[in-house]
C-alpha cells in the first residue's frame, strides 16, 4: 500500500475540518441579519436607496422570512455617499449588531471602504449598485458579489458601438470621485482601441448643480460626443444643462450610466433618441413586468436596475445559506459561486471566481415623447448583449481568483 505524503495528508484533513466547521457552524447568532447601506436622501436616492430596502424586504417575504429554521431580519442605513460614513456604520453593524451580509452599496467611494471592512471582518459585501469595476480587479476581494453592472458593461455596451459608427472624437463630462474616475478610464481605452480620440474631460464634483462651465468646455472641444460619465441627479443636471446650451444640436451626448427614475425626471425632447446600456429593464418581459408590478404598488415607481439586481442578489445569497447549512461567508461564497442565478433579472448568468455576476446587458434608446404610451413607457431594448461579451474576460489581478 502506498503511502500518503504527510503535506497532502494534513492539507485533506484540513480540507475536511473547515467543511466540518462550516457545517457544524450553523447561523451564527440564530439569525442571519442582512444590512442594506444606500444613500437614502442624496443624489442617488432614487437609483437604491429606499428602493433597495423594498427589494431586500420582498426576497426576504418571498423566501419565507426565515432560513434553517431561524429568521432572517434587515436593517438599513444612509451612509450619504461618504467613505468614512459608511465604513463606520459597516464596523458598527459587523462588531455589535450580528450582521452576516453588507448589501446595497452605490457610490464606488464608499464600497471601496465598506469591502476593506467586510474582507476583514471576513463577511459578505453584496454590491448591488456600484459602477467600478475596482471590486472585482485591484480592490478584490473573496468576500465580493459584484452583480448589476459595471463600468465595463457599460463601456462595451454603449461606447464601442458609436465609435465604430463614426464617432470618433470623445468629450467627457466626469463625476470626480472613483466611480467617474473608473468609467471615464475604460470608456477611454474603448474610444482608443476603436480608432477614436479623446480630446478631454471636466471633472465635476458630485452633488454639482451648475454644469455651465463643464459644458462650455465640452464645446469648445469640437468633439463628436459628449459622454456623460456620471449617474442620478448629476446625470439628469448635466442633460438638461447640455440641451440649455446648446450642446445637444451640435454634439451627440451619450449617457453612461442612465437609470430608468432618471430618464423619467428628465424632458421626452431631451433625452430622447439617447443610446445607453442597461442591465434590467422592467417591459422586457412577462417575468420583469410581473416582479417590477410587485415592486411598484410596494414602492411606488418602476424599479431601478440596481433594485432588481438587489432582489435577485439577496435571493440568491438565501439560497446559498440554505444550501450551505451555515451563514459562515466562505461556505456561502461558495455555494453562491457553485450555482448559476436564474431568475427574472439574472438571465444566462453566473458568479464568476472574482467575484463579478456576469449576466445579459441590455443596448436601449430613451423613448421620444410621441413613442410613449406612458408615464413608465421609457426604453426601446434594441439588443441583448451576452454577458461575457459585456463584462470581457476575468483579469489576473485577483490571487484568489487565478487560484
Amino acid at each position: 500500500m502506498k503511502s500518503i505524503k504527510p503535506q497532502l495528508l494534513a492539507t485533506a484533513i484540513g480540507a475536511a475540518m473547515s467543511i466540518s466547521a462550516a457545517s457544524a457552524a450553523g447561523i451564527s447568532g440564530d439569525v442571519v441579519k442582512i444590512g442594506v447601506l444606500a444613500d437614502m436622501g442624496g443624489v442617488y436616492a432614487d437609483i437604491c436607496g429606499a428602493g433597495c430596502v423594498t427589494a431586500t424586504q420582498m426576497a426576504v417575504e418571498d423566501f419565507g422570512g426565515t432560513v434553517l429554521g431561524k429568521p432572517i431580519e434587515i436593517v438599513s442605513a444612509d451612509d450619504q455617499n461618504k467613505a468614512d460614513v459608511g465604513a463606520s456604520i459597516t464596523r458598527k453593524w459587523l462588531d455589535t449588531e450580528g450582521v452576516d451580509a453588507v448589501s446595497g452599496l452605490v457610490a464606488s467611494s464608499v464600497t471601496g471602504a465598506v469591502t476593506e471592512v467586510t474582507k476583514e471582518k471576513g463577511k459578505l459585501a453584496l454590491i448591488s449598485t456600484s459602477a467600478s469595476h475596482a471590486f472585482t480587479t485591484k480592490a478584490c476581494s473573496p468576500y465580493n458579489a459584484h452583480w448589476t453592472y459595471n463600468v465595463v458593461a457599460l463601456a462595451n455596451g454603449t461606447v464601442k458601438p458609436m465609435v465604430q459608427s463614426g464617432k470618433k472624437k470623445w468629450f467627457f463630462i466626469t463625476a470626480d470621485y472613483a466611480f467617474g474616475h473608473a468609467l471615464e478610464g475604460v470608456a477611454s481605452k474603448v474610444v482608443t482601441d476603436n480608432g477614436g480620440e479623446v480630446l478631454g474631460a471636466a471633472r465635476a464634483p458630485l452633488g454639482t448643480t451648475d454644469f455651465s462651465s463643464f459644458i462650455l468646455q465640452a464645446q469648445s472641444s469640437g468633439a463628436d460626443v459628449v459622454a456623460l460619465a456620471n449617474a442620478g441627479a448629476d446625470f439628469v443636471n448635466s442633460l438638461q444643462a447640455a440641451a440649455e446650451f446648446g450642446l445637444t444640436e451640435s454634439a451627440d451626448v451619450a449617457g453612461l450610466l442612465v437609470f430608468t427614475p432618471n430618464a423619467q425626471a428628465l424632458d421626452p425632447e431631451v433625452a430622447g433618441g439617447m443610446l445607453t446600456t442597461t442591465g434590467f429593464y422592467w417591459d422586457l418581459d412577462e417575468q420583469t413586468r410581473a416582479w417590477s408590478k410587485r415592486f411598484k404598488e410596494r414602492h411606488g415607481s418602476i424599479p431601478a436596475m440596481g433594485q432588481a439586481g438587489q432582489y435577485s442578489m439577496v435571493m440568491h445569497y438565501l439560497n446559498a445559506v440554505k444550501e450551505a447549512g451555515t451563514d459562515e461567508a466562505e461556505a456561502v461564497m461558495a455555494v453562491m459561486k457553485k450555482n448559476k442565478p436564474n431568475d427574472f433579472f439574472a438571465r444566462n448568468a453566473y458568479l464568476r471566481a472574482d467575484g463579478r455576476m456576469v449576466h445579459d446587458m441590455y443596448q436601449v434608446r430613451i423613448k421620444k415623447g410621441d413613442e410613449r404610451s406612458s408615464a413608465d413607457d421609457i426604453f426601446e431594448v434594441q439588443n441583448v448583449i451576452p454577458g461575457d461579451q459585456a463584462f470581457g474576460p476575468m483579469m489576473d489581478q485577483c490571487n484568489f481568483a487565478a487560484k
